[in-house]
């Protein structure tokens, strides 16, 4: 049987970051404060990642929850990291797959942060998130958007894009929302210095291994990355691609 996780080219990329998105600590915190969070709130994170949501939210706010996450490796670095700050009595971390998790009783937050992929886009991943929400419940959902228009095609694939049409601007997100029937209430959006903070730590941890694991199988693929992923990078991404939480509230 297969088991179900992700590439090990993922967990080599990502390294030791905590965040595995485009997001620092203190925009984590920040949001967690914008939402007005109150001590036993209950909260279902879907791909959870390494938990750092989760784990500092229940250490600052006294939050409950669920993370859900497909890496095996992630899921048990977010047990370790619940352990550490003292938190393993209020969360709890699962592995599987989370565009088929429903949790055993609704909760009071359920949050997709930058994997709106397990609902092929923002209403299919609404829709996965509300089957385990309580009636007046928030959703949380984090997704990239267009900064700026991309003139061509290079721009688009340079900002791993499929195609214009996968990503809107910023408010035409703001208009899905709407007429998905959510308000949007409550918003925290990445910057470009936090862009860089989990872009380039990419390279750093790339580099290391390569130098540490210069015969593995996957050194040829990541030496590739690694080579052109930063022009790619401060060339397309970091101008044109933004990316946001965005808290929601049915109408």
């Amino acid at each position: 049987m297969t088991t179900l996780d992700l590439p090990r080219s993922f967990t080599i990329r990502e390294g030791d970051l905590r965040i595995l998105n485009p997001f620092d600590a203190g925009k984590l915190a920040t949001l967690g404060r914008a939402i007005k969070l109150e001590p036993r709130t209950s909260i279902l994170d879907l791909c959870s990642g390494k938990g750092e949501l989760l784990c500092t939210w229940a250490r600052d706010h006294g939050v409950t929850g669920t993370g859900v996450d497909i890496s095996t490796h992630n899921t048990a670095a977010a047990r370790e990291r619940a352990a550490e700050l003292g938190v393993a009595d209020r969360v709890r971390f699962v592995h599987g797959d989370a565009a088929t998790y429903v949790a055993a009783e609704p909760v009071d937050l359920a949050a997709c942060v930058g994997a709106t992929w397990i609902g092929d886009g923002v209403p299919g991943t609404l829709e996965i998130l509300e089957r385990s929400l309580r009636p007046g419940g928030m959703l949380l959902v984090g997704e990239p958007y267009w900064r700026l228009d991309p003139p061509d095609e290079e721009t688009v694939t340079g900002s791993h894009a499929r195609s214009r049409d996968e990503f809107r601007d910023l408010p035409g997100l703001v208009r899905l929302f709407g007429a998905c029937g959510w308000d949007l209430v409550e918003m925290v959006l990445a910057d470009q210095d936090s862009w860089d903070r989990y872009a380039a730590a990419h390279w750093l941890n790339l580099r290391r291994w390569l130098d540490a694991n210069p015969d593995d199988e996957l050194a040829g693929e990541l030496r590739r990355e690694l080579t052109e992923d930063p022009l790619r990078y401060v060339r397309y991404q970091r101008e044109y691609l933004g990316w946001g939480v965005f808290a929601l509230l049915r109408r």
